[in-house]
């Protein structure tokens, strides 16, 4: 219907021409309607950066803070590994897996001289030689 509308008045609008009065309205129409246009856009759009940014900082003050919300549970994930427990009760001691090589400290530390290390060394050595010669003689019958 409103197709109708528009068409009859193109219609009419060519049949005949618009009068003075008529022009003079449309021009003063056209103007003010530039002037509104310039109004909204300059509610609108910002003037300078620093206003574009306190408008957004209103915006963002409104809006609140943003719920973030995960969709894995990491602690449901990796709790094979990190365990269900909470707090200092849950803690264990952690102990060195000697099959990696892992040693405590304590272990690591060597308060002898170099001199003393040496002379186990050698004494190890002399045991162990006096041991495979021992073995490699054959026993009196």
């Amino acid at each position: 219907m409103a197709e109708l509308d528009l068409l009859g008045s193109i219609l009419s609008a060519m049949e005949r021409p618009p009068g003075l009065g008529d022009q003079e309205a449309r021009r003063r129409a056209r103007g003010q309607g530039s002037r509104r246009g310039r109004t909204i856009l300059m509610g609108l759009l910002p003037l300078t950066w620093q206003e574009a940014a306190a408008r957004e900082a209103e915006l963002e003050a409104a809006r609140g803070p943003a719920v973030v919300s995960p969709q894995h549970d990491y602690k449901d994930k990796y709790s094979h590994l990190i365990g269900t427990g909470g707090g200092k009760g849950a803690a264990h001691a952690m102990e060195a897996n000697k099959a990696y090589g892992c040693v405590p400290v304590a272990n690591k530390r060597d308060t002898r001289s170099i001199e003393e290390a040496m002379n186990e060394i050698r004494a190890k050595k002399r045991l162990r030689q006096s041991e495979d010669d021992t073995a490699g003689t054959p026993a009196p019958p």
